[in-house]
């Protein structure tokens, strides 16, 4: 009997005693699980807001910059591989993740206070908006357009004579990156009058007739000639 109640004894002090008086190893396993139910946590939300379907949840994506991706060969295509949002948006690197979702807060700010909330506000805004991203493929040597697209995989025979020239002069070089030509792959440009384009077709290459050249070329040259048939 005596030993029953020095055991309930001190159970109960052990059980009323203050978290200081506590082990070190129950604390160091509460922390242990703690973190790992936080990181799980933090790891979770952090991949859902990295998916196409967060990022037009608001219509001021969904009826603007994504509506103009779905007409682009980045959306349909004969091989089927679909870039989405957060393929050329959001850095694959970890740190460089977490970096570019802080800069991304700004977006939820102007979410909240209605800075782009029509058509017209986008267009306004829309050649800032693209100037932003240009300098950050920029800087980043066009690393989400690298995560994809490989230089050294690059078949340079199965593109056209043009192309294969200027990828092996400037890309292949490092003199250009991917954003100095392709600025309009994905989304509609904006009004790129006083924009100076990244690259300009090099001297070599000018002609009546450009190597490789396609019906947009074509078009181009017919109206620099002023020969472009007229309506009657």
């Amino acid at each position: 009997m005596e030993r029953l109640k020095e055991l309930a004894l001190r159970t109960g002090k052990l059980i009323s005693a203050p978290a200081a008086t506590l082990s070190l190893g129950f604390l160091t396993l509460g922390g242990f699980v703690g973190g790992v139910m936080f990181w799980g946590a933090f790891n979770t939300a952090l991949e859902a807001t990295n998916t196409e379907r967060f990022c037009i949840s608001c219509h001021e994506m969904e009826n603007n910059v994504f509506e103009e991706l779905t007409r682009t060969v980045h959306f349909t295509n004969r091989s089927g591989v679909r870039a989405t949002c957060p393929d050329c948006h959001v850095p694959h690197e970890w740190t460089d993740k977490i970096a570019r979702k802080m800069q991304a807060s700004k977006e939820v700010w102007g979410k909240i206070f209605g800075t782009i909330n029509t058509r017209r506000e986008f267009l306004d805004k829309r050649l800032e908006l693209a100037k932003h991203e240009w300098a950050r493929l920029k800087a980043n040597d066009s690393l989400e357009c690298r995560n994809c697209h490989s230089s050294v995989a690059m078949d340079l025979s199965k593109q056209t004579e043009r192309a294969a020239q200027i990828h092996t002069r400037f890309l292949l070089s490092g003199e250009a990156t991917c954003i100095d030509c392709h600025k309009g792959i994905a989304h509609e440009l904006p009004n790129m009058e006083g924009v100076e384009p990244g690259w300009k077709m090099p001297p070599e290459l000018e002609g009546e007739q450009l190597p490789g050249a396609s019906l947009i070329d074509t078009l181009r040259q017919l109206a620099d000639s002023e020969e472009m048939p007229r309506a009657e």
